[in-house]
């Protein structure tokens, strides 16, 4: 069993951000459905920053904590701010991640991308640009949990 930070046990255990916007203005949703993690990001954008952030994921401890992260180093931020939070931005922030959840980090960093991506798409009139699916990873163990 991969050993976690108390960073990520907090994350996981009290969420931050946890649910959805109506009218969000922009939705990162990712995953691999097969394997079962799948991580759906909102957006609310004032004045080039992002106002609000919520969150939705189907997926291990690691995948939840790191959308959690995710939304708390963006709060705020403007768009420019939030499209340089990466992956291993995210892994610091929870004080590290076992290699094998490491995926789980680039699922929240690249779901929040998405939500950038598709506010943009939407506020250029080319309309959201829905889920993206990411190639299956291998996992010696998948402890499912819902948090939404």
């Amino acid at each position: 069993m991969p050993v976690y930070s108390e960073k990520v046990m907090d994350h996981f255990q009290h969420p931050r951000n946890v649910g959805e916007i109506e009218n969000a203005d922009g939705v990162g949703e990712l995953g691999n459905p097969t394997c079962g993690d799948i991580m759906k990001i909102y957006i609310k954008v004032k004045d080039d920053k992002i106002d609000d952030v919520k969150f939705k994921t189907f997926g291990c401890g690691a995948a939840i904590a790191t959308s959690s992260m995710v939304t708390e180093l963006v709060k705020g931020k403007t768009l420019e701010e939030a499209e340089r939070v990466s992956n291993m931005v995210v892994a610091e922030a929870l004080d590290g991640l076992p290699p094998i959840k490491m995926h789980c980090s680039n699922l929240a960093a690249d779901a929040l991308h998405l939500a950038i991506e598709d506010y943009r798409a939407r506020k250029a009139g080319k309309g959201p640009i829905g889920m993206v699916e990411t190639p299956e990873h291998d996992e010696d163990e998948h402890d499912l949990l819902e948090h939404a």
